[in-house]
């Protein structure tokens, strides 16, 4: 290993010294022994200097070592790493952003979806508290991104973290999909519209404000129904950003049964969004911001650039018409990125 390395009686000791030099996001960890993390680098079939990613911007190197450090930090299990491998390749990617969202007074947070085979095999969550705490493997696999953060980028809060409030997603922010159905007839998985083979596991990133649940249990008709996420979509681009960009939306089981039973696919939903969620630029007016619409009333702002802008995701417990809309960092300057996991891959 070509960590410092620290001497410590036990793992309370070694838990008061993260804390005390804020190596850790405020929780405890697990101290990340040499045992622990030849163990996750093993699981990989990855050497400590294996070059994992890049961050664009300043250059940094992520090693394989780091990112197994981080994962043992958080909690991980081993079988893990090529979830976690794949979540750190898909944030080095350009168009990710990962210097600007990580580095933003607006305090975005990695929002993670897995797919495939491998969302059962680690135990992952796609139902009931689906974006809250029902599963280590969601709960530990969306601790990693911090931690390297922190650790590897020198992202601490009031240094080059520069969130003004930030969010609770910067402590985890992971869902699996719900691949096969709750509500019946299920949709195509996300990572299959995004290109990734079918049976093939994939994890997509998305640079993101904090979610915002929705609720609507009155209606069959799945206009009115995808109307509820198309004001909540209006409502952020009114009160936070009007940039078009990358919305995701989280669609429980009783929403599913009405699109299903009206034959909706997640294609039919993305048209129907795009064409709902915009405003026009005077709106402002009524949200306190008539200082910047100037000349431009009649302008229109749409919240995505086209309907494949929209991630569909199904995910939630059987009981209640309740979805979320989770936004965009800041538009197009952080994107959404998809990236097959790969269990056996090597990396020169």
């Amino acid at each position: 290993m070509n960590s410092k390395a620290y001497e410590v009686e036990d793992a309370l000791t070694a838990n008061e010294l993260y804390q005390d030099n804020g190596w850790t996001d405020g929780l405890p960890i697990v101290p990340p022994t040499d045992k622990l993390v030849g163990a996750f680098l093993d699981a990989a079939r990855l050497g400590p200097e294996d070059v994992v990613g890049v961050e664009p911007v300043r250059r940094r190197r992520i090693t394989a070592e780091k990112v197994a450090i981080a994962a043992v930090m958080a909690g991980c299990r081993p079988e893990y790493m090529p979830v976690v491998l794949a979540v750190v390749r898909a944030m080095c990617k350009p168009e990710f952003g990962l210097h600007g969202t990580t580095a933003s007074t607006g305090g975005s947070a990695q929002f993670i979806v897995v797919n495939g085979p491998i969302r059962r095999a680690i135990g992952m969550n796609a139902t009931n508290n689906a974006l809250a705490n029902a599963s280590r493997a969601n709960a530990t696999i969306g601790r990693v991104p911090r931690l390297l953060i922190l650790n590897v980028l020198g992202g601490a809060p009031g240094r080059l973290d520069r969130s003004t409030l930030g969010h609770a997603g910067k402590y985890t922010y992971c869902v699996a999909e719900d691949e096969e159905g709750g509500a019946g007839n299920p949709w195509t998985p996300l990572a299959v519209e995004r290109g990734v083979p079918a049976g093939r596991s994939a994890v997509t990133v998305l640079a993101a404000g904090s979610s915002h649940q929705l609720m609507n249990e009155w209606t069959r008709e799945p206009r009115e129904l995808l109307e509820t996420y198309a004001a909540t979509m209006r409502a952020n681009l009114l009160t936070y950003s009007i940039w078009a960009g990358n919305y995701a939306i989280v669609v429980g089981p009783q929403h599913r049964e009405v699109l299903h039973a009206a034959g909706w696919s997640k294609r039919d939903v993305r048209e129907f969004i795009h064409e709902r969620a915009r405003v026009t630029r005077g709106q402002w007016r009524e949200v306190g911001k008539g200082a910047v619409v100037g000349r431009k009333a009649a302008d229109v702002h749409t919240a995505l650039r086209t309907p494949d802008d929209l991630l569909v995701i199904s995910a939630g417990g059987p009981a209640g018409g309740f979805g979320a809309v989770i936004p965009p960092w800041y538009a197009e300057k952080s994107l959404a990125v998809t990236e097959p996991v790969e269990e056996e891959r090597r990396y020169p």
